[in-house]
């Protein structure tokens, strides 16, 4: 369309634009051409003369042009037309011609179509009644020209109820995708809660770590700090690629795999490594498991652990992963002294556990125990990944 020259499309623009009263104005010319046909298709009125086959009266052929270019309006009113339309074929009765109706017919299902239902039907009942005793056309024409008016009415609405239900629709995808997009960056803001959070403390542990041996034992404070060094350099760069995923809005952006319970006993082997005395345990039939249900448990283990290190002091903690037939439980327990590693419930690290046990229909407990502190999570297992 773009390639054609500008005439062409300023012609096209204008006829998609005008073509409702270009298909009105066609409809009026052939109403009125058929009508005429009709009007003097038959013997003339006794006293008029002919000159060929068309009588010499103007009147009729006047009284005929103007029903039909009252078909010009039918769309602002249609009920006028009809009554006009009506008017000109009794005028042509009154002079003795034999109408064929077409103006009529056509204005009755125009007011079917464009008009509530309980008007065109109180229009009908009069019209068909005149039409019939005119002798101008039969009853079934009048009916079938006001069901055919009343379908298209019927047709057009549907249309519209159509089109409305799907831009309602996209509407409603739009706002979900929002909502998705919003539960994205929550979901983003607690993975950088949980990469900060452990990285920090982990780092901090070290270097603490180092400090004290480091007039005895220097080269296993270098090593320590090594350690530290590397730690800090891969969360530097998750956090890095986590806000460029934040400030593109590209959707190729290439996400590295989310953490597994594949990776969980390489996490407790970080937290051994900084100094903290924790074992792993596995009971029951280990499986593959869903990969938002598998994330979740080992987000909680890791801020688990990490509020062990920033609040207690312990001598044994023990991760424990049990997979049962429904569900999968999650206990993190060690033996700090009883002390409160949280100082508030509040705290985003406890929200952000409860936040991810909710997500899988699980459930979260945190409490004091004899020993130490205890974090629980119970999550129910679905589908394999």
């Amino acid at each position: 369309m773009n390639r054609l020259p500008r005439w062409v499309r300023a012609a096209y623009d204008l006829l998609v634009a005008r073509r409702s009263a270009l298909f009105d104005l066609a409809l009026a010319a052939i109403t009125t051409g058929v009508e005429l046909g009709q009007l003097f298709d038959g013997d003339p009125p006794i006293g008029v003369t002919r000159v060929g086959v068309i009588p010499v009266a103007a009147i009729p052929v006047v009284v005929t042009v103007l029903a039909g270019s009252a078909l010009l309006v039918r769309r602002r009113a249609p009920l006028a037309v009809l009554i006009a339309a009506c008017a000109g074929a009794a005028v042509l009765v009154a002079l003795g011609y034999s109408p064929g109706g077409a103006p009529v017919v056509v204005a009755l299902a125009s007011l079917a179509d464009l008009r509530d239902r309980r008007v065109s039907v109180a229009a009908l009942v009069p019209t068909a009644l005149f039409l019939l005793l005119a002798s101008i056309c039969s009853l079934p024409v009048s009916i079938g020209a006001w069901a055919l008016g009343s379908y298209l009415q019927t047709r057009r609405r549907y249309t519209r109820a159509l089109e409305d239900r799907a831009a309602t629709l996209e509407r409603e995808r739009e706002q979900l995708d929002q909502i998705a997009a919003q539960r994205e960056r929550t979901s983003i803001a607690r993975e950088l809660h949980d990469i900060v959070a452990h990285s920090v403390t982990v780092m901090l542990i070290g270097v603490r770590g180092a400090r004290d041996v480091l007039p005895t034992e220097p080269q296993v404070a270098a090593e320590t700090l090594e350690r530290v060094e590397a730690s800090a350099e891969q969360s530097l760069a998750e956090l890095r690629r986590i806000l460029g995923l934040l400030r593109t809005s590209d959707s190729s952006a290439q996400w590295r795999p989310q953490p597994s319970l594949d990776q969980l006993a390489e996490l407790v082997c970080g937290y051994r490594t900084a100094g903290m005395p924790v074992r792993l345990k596995l009971t029951g039939e280990a499986r593959p498991l869903a990969g938002g249900l598998e994330l979740s448990a080992y987000r909680i283990v890791e801020e688990a652990l990490t509020n062990v290190l920033k609040h207690t002091d312990p001598t044994r903690v023990t991760v424990t992963l049990h997979y049962g037939r429904t569900q999968l439980d999650v206990t993190v327990e060690d033996d700090g002294g009883g002390r409160d590693p949280v100082p508030s419930a509040a705290g985003h690290g406890i929200l952000g556990m409860r936040e991810r046990a909710a997500v899988t229909g699980g459930s979260l407990d945190v409490r004091h125990t004899a020993r130490g502190f205890l974090v629980s999570a119970r999550l129910p297992v679905g589908d394999a990944a």
